[in-house]
């Protein structure tokens, strides 16, 4: 899907900085399908699968991105928007992955490759609005964090905050199970107020897997959006144990460090933080003699 003219939509990064601000004001949005179906938006995530090392392999129609880019540009963006008028997903292409501990495997979902761009489309537009609401110390499936952000936190809480218990929580079989009534609940309480797009991701959730029928829970491994919506789900959980010390709320505000020392003399509160990758969780306690 080649073309010589200014490659201008990049400047969707403008929209999203936008919807960012307006999510950390606590604004609610509801006109998001218009964003999603723009041609800006299209053509981002058009490039960001295209840029993926999983693009040329095919879902379960056997198309990959090598058949999109025999498309000129009107058609590719015509494609995308008659999709999504009625959209219906094309069925998941499933496969095995061996797991770390080489005695059992994990099931990883391939949508066909119109799928994965509409879900990058979806993920280019929600991420900034969820992000605004996510709580600062998870660190899996987020833009410019990672694992050395988690351990970085972990190192910091005990050289300096002195925290030395540590509880180390999986939360098994996570993804597979997650509640598709309570996750959209919980899209429309982060401020995802677009009935258009809440059913479109209700009929993401449902693909039918091929070879096994449509999913009644769960979201699938192996979907641009998933990690999105599992840090939805799991946002809620940072919050509550954030909320038993992190940002308890006193009558009185503090800085951070008179925060947790009045919270120290004044309660019966225990000091804890939670560092979470994914569904990995990691909180951390002080001895009870501190």
């Amino acid at each position: 899907m080649g073309t010589k003219r200014p490659v201008t939509y990049y400047d969707f990064g403008n929209t999203q900085n936008e919807l960012f601000r307006k999510s950390c004001d606590g604004k609610k949005f509801e006109n998001l399908y218009e964003i999603i179906i723009s041609e800006e938006n299209i053509l981002l995530a058009y490039r960001l699968v295209k840029s993926n090392s999983g693009a040329r392999t095919s879902g379960a129609d056997k198309k990959t991105i090598e058949d999109i880019a025999k498309m000129d540009k009107e058609h590719f963006v015509n494609h995308i928007r008659a999709n999504l008028e009625n959209y219906k997903p094309k069925a998941v292409k499933r496969v095995w992955i061996p797991k770390a501990d080489g005695n059992s495997k994990r099931p990883l979902g391939i949508p066909s490759i119109i799928d994965r761009i509409i879900q990058q489309m979806f993920l280019n537009v929600l991420e900034p609005i969820c992000e605004a609401r996510f709580h600062k110390h998870s660190y899996g499936f987020r833009p410019n964090r990672s694992t050395h952000h988690a351990v970085a936190r972990v190192q910091h809480l005990i050289n300096r905050g002195k925290q030395y218990y540590t509880v180390d929580i999986d939360i098994k079989g996570f993804f597979d199970n997650v509640n598709h009534s309570l996750l959209l609940k919980q899209m429309w309480q982060i401020g995802i107020k677009d009935k258009r797009v809440i059913a479109i991701v209700s009929k993401m959730l449902k693909a039918p897997i091929k070879g096994e029928g449509i999913p009644t829970k769960g979201v699938p491994q192996g979907g641009i959006l998933s990690p999105l919506l599992a840090n939805i789900v799991l946002n809620e959980l940072d919050w509550w144990i954030s909320d038993q010390w992190e940002t308890f709320q006193t009558r009185h505000s503090y800085t951070q460090r008179h925060h947790y020392y009045a919270l120290k003399t004044s309660s019966n509160l225990k000091p804890g933080y939670l560092i979470r990758y994914a569904d990995d969780c990691v909180p951390r306690k002080q001895p009870k003699c501190a």
